[in-house]
């Protein structure tokens, strides 16, 4: 089964072991790699798919970072959780290792966001993150995607950082948001109602730590939001 690296014009060519990396996933998905085994080794791995042990390492770090598979040391690497394989259909192909990367750097990007919008909101700013809000629980009661919704109030907390940079990065990055906002709410509406829940529990407490005014609880919630939404992404349903 050997690969090719995809271009894309967006980006540049696909890292080949990007390309690995996702279609390990999908086997993994799949149940071609099943949940507690061991992955073949790397040197089977490389023959497999034709690249050279080092960038089948690679690939497998990224899915050690991702939490899909684990090292155990003098016995090779387990696969740890099974993702639904519907996960792999909705980003475009050759893109869910960048769609994870894209993940850390909102970690990093929205944490910074929150503080400032907790030091920086104004009276019309409370208005639009509050509707927003609103808007995702509506979607909740009627059983609705909420993509869309769930994006308008991280674009409003970045409004009320007062900062043009993080609205414009918002803004830059659109398509880039937009995909991790709509795999994660797909695949929430696959799982319990406890889980789906919990999300929005996730918001309630950076909005309420942002009105607080209180910086470093809605820096940290707001981090641990988006590293979460990067977990569930993997998580089986």
């Amino acid at each position: 089964m050997k690969l090719s690296a995809v271009a894309d014009p967006s980006r540049g060519a696909t890292r080949f072991s990007d390309i690995i990396y996702e279609k390990i996933v999908g086997m993994i998905a799949d149940g071609n790699f099943p949940v507690n085994e061991r992955l073949p080794p790397e040197s089977k791995l490389a023959i497999m798919f034709g690249a050279s042990r080092p960038v089948v390492r690679e690939a497998l770090e990224r899915l050690r970072v991702d939490g899909l598979v684990v090292s155990r040391k003098g016995s090779g690497s387990y696969v740890r959780q099974r993702p639904d394989s519907s996960m792999l259909k909705m980003v475009p192909v050759g893109s869910l290792a960048d769609v994870q990367r894209f993940f850390e750097f909102r970690a990093g990007l929205e944490a910074e966001a929150a503080e400032l919008a907790a030091r920086n909101w104004q009276p019309a700013d409370k208005e639009r993150i509050t509707a927003a809000l609103s808007a995702i629980e509506q979607c909740l009661r009627d059983g609705k995607l909420g993509a869309e919704e769930d994006q308008a109030l991280h674009d409003a907390i970045a409004m009320a950082t007062g900062n043009q940079f993080h609205i414009t990065v918002r803004e830059w990055f659109g398509p880039h948001f937009a995909i991790g906002h709509s795999v994660t709410r797909s695949l929430s509406l696959k799982r319990t109602p406890e889980q789906i829940r919990s999300v929005q529990d996730e918001h309630a407490v950076i909005v309420a730590a942002i009105f607080a005014r209180n910086e470093a609880e809605a820096h940290d919630a707001m981090k641990r939001h988006i590293l979460n939404a990067r977990a569930r992404m993997f998580q089986g349903v």
